[in-house]
Parts: structure tokens; sequence; C-alpha cells
């Protein structure tokens, strides 16, 4: 079986990371993605982050009811910060019989030759990029590990809606209603 990671902090999931899930399913590389819920970027320090479970939680209730959609906790277990390529690692070795590939947008492709062991990354798994607004392409060597996937160009961030969600305004289309309500059962971002 052939699986898309796509990671992130998911701080909250939104409808950008859907559309972009559900357009990696259509593509036809991959038959299920699975959410890996990051618990610390290497790149990225956030104090806005919430717990790794409860965003685990907002990611299961937002791919309710969607068959070929997964969370994995893998990393909440492995030292932090994570690295992709030791989570493969851990991956491949867990399920010997799927073929995972990555799901990255155009911006982490320019800064790829930056990420630890990125040469293994890329000779044992595929990487599938998806356009960043104001991003351009980068010029890489192109290799057929690495699969361009048309997809619209949206720019919701997750920080835009936390600041929405500060400010009391309205967070409604930016998330799928099933995180709206968790977020505002939960009081978060508040």
């Amino acid at each position: 079986m052939k699986v898309g990671l796509f990671f992130g902090s998911f701080n909250p999931i939104h409808i950008g990371h859907m559309i972009i899930a559900q357009t990696m399913i259509d593509s036809g590389h991959i038959d299920e993605l699975w959410f890996v819920i990051s618990p610390q970027n290497p790149f990225k320090k956030n104090k806005n982050l919430l717990h790794e479970f409860d965003r685990l939680d907002m990611v299961d209730a937002a791919i309710t009811g969607h068959t070929q959609f997964r969370t994995s906790d893998v990393e909440f277990n492995l030292p932090k910060p994570s690295y992709t390529a030791h989570t493969l690692a851990v991956l491949c070795e867990k399920h010997p019989d799927k073929a995972f590939s990555l799901i990255i947008g155009g911006d982490n492709l320019a800064s790829f030759h930056k990420w630890k062991n990125h040469e293994t990354i890329l000779a044992h798994h595929n990487l599938l990029v998806y356009p960043r607004p104001n991003t351009k392409t980068p010029q890489i060597a192109l290799t057929d590990r690495i699969h361009f996937v048309n997809a619209p160009l949206l720019d919701i961030s997750a920080t835009f809606i936390r600041t929405k969600i500060k400010n009391g305004h309205s967070i409604k289309y930016l998330v799928p209603t099933e995180v709206e309500l968790f977020i505002d059962r939960k009081k978060f971002y508040q």
C-alpha cells in the first residue's frame, strides 16, 4: 500500500490542509494519507503550540468519515525535536508492507537540502510536492522521486486562524466544522 505522510503541527488543522490531503489522494500517487502530528518542528519554535494530544484530537475530528485518511502519533514517543529521517525509519520498521511518500509544499522543497539525512530520504521515498503561494519552484536536480501535484494555491495559515479566535472573530469556513466546535468547546487560542 502507498501511504502519503503529511507532517505538521496542525495548530489547528484547517481547510487548506484538508484540500491538499484530498488532492494528494486524488492524484493517484497514494492510497492513504496519514496526518503525522509533530510535537515540535526543528525549524519552528511556537509558544502558542497546543499540547500534542489536543492537536491529535482535532485532526481526528477533522478526518471523521474520511476512509483514506489516518492520524499518526508516531513522533510523540521519539526524541525531540523530531526529524523526518528518523520518523521514516521507525515507520518503515513498523510497517514493512507500506511504501511511504512525503507530502511537502514547494517552500519546503526549496529548503529540503537542509533537512537531516535528506539524501537518504530521497533515495528511499518519493516527494509529493504541492505549490505554495508566493513560492517559486526551486531549481533543483529533478529525479523520478519528486512528483509535482497540481493543487489549489491556498493562503490560509494556522497563525491567521489563531489570531481570529483571539480577537473573537469567527473561523467558520476556515476549519472543518468538527474542528470549529472542538476549539470552541475547549476554549483554545483565546
